[in-house]
């Protein structure tokens, strides 16, 4: 959890960064910037990166529940029987170590589908404060480069919840077959076949 949070978390901060740059300017941003070698500040830095991981990751993940919502729904009859799904799977050390693994690369591209707007959305303000030649030219590079990495983030969020939901079910009703009279439905188009749960 400490990793992907992290991960997160200084993506936000590099947007943060950029902001307050572009409102401050070059040149009285580089005066700050001997801090940079402080080993305190460099900790403090880290700290407040893994602060703002926490914040993006629970903002994410409120932002995109209802989309979760519906793909577990396609595997899970009710919450009670995905909770009952997680136990019968908790024995098994490489299920489990599976399944984290699965929800680490969730939560790291669930965090960037957003921390890639805020970091285009902050490199297109910072042309704009600064006197560049071809300014709508590289404004529009950077928002179709922008919308682009935000897309494929959501895609691979999208793909690997769906496999890890369908994997579950598929594990799960091996162990406990009563908590699914009907044959899990076989993956849906657009489902990864290639992540594991």
């Amino acid at each position: 959890m400490f990793v992907e949070v992290l991960v997160v978390g200084i993506g936000s901060l590099a947007a943060l960064t950029v902001f307050f740059v572009s409102l401050a300017g070059v040149k009285n941003a580089s005066r700050l910037a001997p801090l940079a070698e402080s080993t305190v500040i460099a900790g403090l830095a880290l700290a407040f990166a893994y602060a703002l991981g926490i914040l993006v990751d629970r903002g994410a993940d409120s932002l995109l529940a209802s989309k979760r919502r519906q793909f577990r729904a396609r595997y899970f009859a009710s919450s009670a029987t995905y909770a009952e799904a997680k136990r019968a799977i908790s024995s098994n050390p490489d299920l489990v170590a599976r399944a984290d693994y699965a929800r680490s690369r969730m939560r790291i591209c669930r965090g960037w589908v957003f921390n890639s707007l805020l970091l285009f959305i902050a490199i297109d303000f910072a042309i704009m404060r600064f006197p560049l030649e071809g300014r709508i030219l590289m404004i529009s590079a950077t928002t179709i480069i922008g919308f682009l990495f935000v897309l494929g983030f959501y895609i691979a969020w999208r793909n690997i919840t769906l496999t890890s939901y369908r994997k579950l079910a598929l594990q799960a009703r091996s162990i406990v077959p009563h908590l699914f009279p009907q044959q899990v439905a076989t993956v849906t188009r657009g489902d990864s076949e290639g992540s594991v749960l």
